[in-house]
């Protein structure tokens, strides 16, 4: 395959906790201008963050400016209903991916977000009812109305990667997965090799574990700690955060790391990674700290 026809930035701006930084929303619009400024143009969003505030909250900042939407990717993603108390009529949390709740799903979207289209569409988990043809019939409606420019998915597996793509005239064009020193299954599983196979570039979730690497309670979030910080040493690091993300993006399917977070130190601090370089050693002796014993 020839590659993805979708360009990420090199670091994805994560909204998914956007209801917790209280923020006004000039104080909203800052934060995404100071993205923009540091060549973070992939914004990342789903439906349900924030228990459906998130996308809210981040189009009122966008109306502010709206130009600006000429310098961002748009991506948010559907397939979850979780039992939230604001949707009193569920009672057990559950996927839906049939072609209406698609279709209407995106719909919200674009109208929380004060927007005509989004640059990409994902499936966010894999749905065990998953008509395939389904959310083909869905994909296509919605790119023939505009609405949606490019389609992914997130947390597939291999076989229902290939499942949802053998449905499509077009090529989906990432999985976003979990990929950190504490999550490395992807790396084993084939679903990297996947990715690299069809030239396409995963997103990375999570890249610090969710803060988990920093508990000095577990003895592997502690061999992590000893390993990270003395490389950040010999690569002159600001910190293990950069170093967490150089190891991710060394990957050859090159992975886009999502950065979750509001404070713009930290912000800065992960862009910054991308001028550092780890050697292999470097790199197995993480791997070798978050497993606890050494590659075949």
């Amino acid at each position: 395959m020839s590659g993805s026809p979708f360009s990420f930035s090199e670091f994805v701006a994560g909204f998914w906790r956007m209801h917790s930084w209280q923020m006004s929303p000039s104080e909203r619009l800052n934060l995404i201008e100071q993205y923009l400024d540091l060549g973070v143009t992939t914004m990342d969003h789903a439906d349900i963050y924030g228990q459906y505030q998130c996308e809210t909250l981040f189009g009122e900042a966008l109306a502010l400016k709206p130009a600006l939407r000429q310098q961002m990717q748009l991506v948010s993603k559907c397939g979850i209903k979780p039992a939230f108390d604001c949707r009193p009529e569920r009672y057990v949390n559950h996927y839906d991916t049939s072609k209406a709740h698609v279709i209407a799903s995106v719909e919200q979207s674009l109208k929380q977000l004060k927007t005509d289209y989004l640059d990409l569409l994902l499936i966010h988990r894999p749905d065990p009812l998953m008509d395939a043809d389904q959310v083909a019939d869905a994909f296509a409606d919605l790119k023939q109305a505009g609405k949606v420019q490019h389609f992914g998915v997130s947390n597939f597996t291999n076989a229902q990667f290939s499942l949802l793509q053998s449905r499509l005239t077009d090529p989906l064009v990432t999985n976003q997965i979990e990929i950190s020193p504490l999550a490395m299954a992807s790396m084993h599983d084939g679903t990297l090799d996947l990715c690299q196979e069809r030239r396409i570039r995963p997103m990375a979730w999570s890249c610090l574990g969710g803060g988990k690497i920093f508990d000095n309670s577990h003895p592997q979030a502690i061999r992590l700690q000893q390993t990270l910080a003395n490389i950040a040493d010999e690569i002159g690091a600001q910190d293990i955060s950069q170093v967490i993300y150089a190891w991710v993006q060394m990957l050859p399917s090159r992975p886009v790391p999502i950065i979750g977070s509001g404070n713009i130190a930290r912000i800065k601090t992960a862009v910054a990674s991308q001028s550092l370089t780890l050697d292999r050693q470097q790199w197995f002796s993480i791997w070798q700290a978050s497993t606890g014993h050494s590659v075949p």
